[in-house]
């Protein structure tokens, strides 16, 4: 564990929100320093990494890092800041919700998620906080040893840059009646996918007919009212009939409806992924945001963050059809060497225009999958391999370091070296330069 100055492990400062190195926002009660209660606008109390000062965090990595994964930050801030709009009028909302149009609905939520884009943080369009914090843990403690560079075993499959998920969930009649064209649509660009189905009395011939075609079913909440996690007692009834619903359809993953959460609750849920915490959720009903962009475990659930704007939120809410943001994103995840997700509603891309913005993002996927090495699979198959990666040990040979476990010849040993200032990353046997950090 690192300590502070004095080799002691102790906080002196109020539980608050600082930074660390400069770039990375954190919240928790550092060993030294001052903290923010509140995120105002005004320059946060920096924790500066002193050069060449040995493996001494002023911060407790653990709690720092679990602090902004679970959005633990959220418990000292407005509720207002986190969940747009007032309990009776958002009650109001999903009980006539099933009967507004697309252009009626779009109209309220502008009205209800203004100011969305004056929110400090979690930072738009990305935030990967706790990846510059894992990093800046790494630099000091390649600074402290004697080794020129520390071995790890690498990310993603195959040595791939990045990981990428396509998802769709499915919120109605009209979304069900398109699912079969979207599948064909994934199928031309070779891009695996997911459907998250409302388990309905019709579940099982809607989900059996996608698995038929060989994409992934997940569950997708109840019965989209928005209510899941609003009380924990009716969180835990609905919770054992999802269970069982899961069970029944032979679903692994699960997503809430509109990215209503409470991390502290899914040890309810049985399954072994969940796909419900945005990386930035300033567009979403529920603020916050998890501020990495790689996957992480809750309990023995292993999140698999959103980590790009959603399809409806960019067309309807934003007004933009173009894939200019999903683009800076994209490039902004593929330089933290993270899990690149997306949301598509088939409810909402089977018109003429909408569905032109989706086959443009596909056709760039396609491209950049190509140029940068991307690992395109199904949420199972990450979630499958993260856990196996997480299994996986390095041990020394007599030609440096070997990986030993499950799916190990589709691990690749890689290794972190100082440039300068900053952590680079090189995979052993690779032919291409080292692969440059932000840090």
């Amino acid at each position: 564990m690192f300590q502070d100055d004095s080799g002691a492990a102790t906080t002196t400062a109020d539980e608050g929100f600082f930074t660390y190195d400069g770039d990375a926002v954190c919240y928790g009660r550092p060993f030294r320093g001052n903290t923010a209660k509140y995120l105002n606008g005004d320059p946060l109390p920096d924790l500066a990494m002193e050069p060449h000062s040995g493996p001494r965090l002023p911060l407790d990595l653990s709690e720092v890092v679990t602090n902004l994964r679970r959005e633990r930050y959220r418990r000292i801030r407005p509720r207002a800041e986190f969940v747009a709009g007032s309990s009776s009028v958002r009650n109001l909302y999903y009980a006539v919700r099933p009967v507004l149009g697309v252009a009626i609905r779009k109209h309220l939520q502008r009205l209800r998620l203004a100011g969305w884009n004056a929110i400090p943080f979690p930072r738009w369009p990305v935030d990967a906080s706790v990846d510059t914090l894992m990093r800046s843990a790494m630099k000091l403690a390649l600074r402290a040893g004697d080794a020129p560079r520390i071995p790890f075993i690498w990310f993603w499959p195959d040595g791939a840059d990045a990981g990428v998920m396509m998802t769709h969930d499915v919120e109605g009649e009209r979304g069900l009646k398109y699912c079969d064209a979207l599948m064909t649509l994934d199928e031309s660009f070779g891009i695996p996918s997911s459907f998250q189905i409302v388990p309905t009395s019709g579940a099982a011939d809607v989900c059996a007919a996608i698995q038929r075609r060989g994409f992934e079913v997940n569950l997708h909440d109840w019965n989209h009212d928005g209510r899941l996690f609003r009380d924990k007692r009716l969180f835990l009834k609905r919770a054992e009939l999802i269970n069982a619903q899961a069970r029944r359809l032979g679903c692994r993953g699960f997503r809430s409806a509109v990215m209503y959460r409470e991390q502290d609750w899914f040890d309810a849920l049985e399954f072994d992924y969940d796909m419900s915490v945005p990386n930035v959720a300033h567009l979403d009903p529920q603020r916050g945001g998890c501020c990495t962009v790689m996957p992480y475990f809750v309990g023995d659930i292993l999140e698999l963050p959103l980590t790009t704007i959603q399809d409806y939120s960019l067309l309807h809410v934003i007004g933009d059809y173009s894939i200019a943001l999903w683009r800076r994103q994209i490039e902004l995840i593929l330089a933290e060497h993270g899990l690149i997700s997306f949301i598509v509603h088939p409810d909402y891309v089977n018109t003429k225009r909408e569905n032109a913005v989706y086959v443009e993002l596909l056709a760039h996927l396609d491209r950049v999958r190509a140029q940068r090495k991307l690992w395109i699979a199904a949420p199972g198959d990450i979630e499958q391999w993260w856990r196996q990666r997480d299994a996986m040990r390095l041990v020394p040979d007599d030609r440096g370091w070997r990986v030993v476990g499950d799916e190990l010849c589709r691990a690749c040993v890689a290794y972190a070296a100082l440039d300068g200032d900053r952590v680079v990353y090189e995979i052993e046997g690779a032919r291409e330069a080292p692969l440059a950090s932000r840090c």
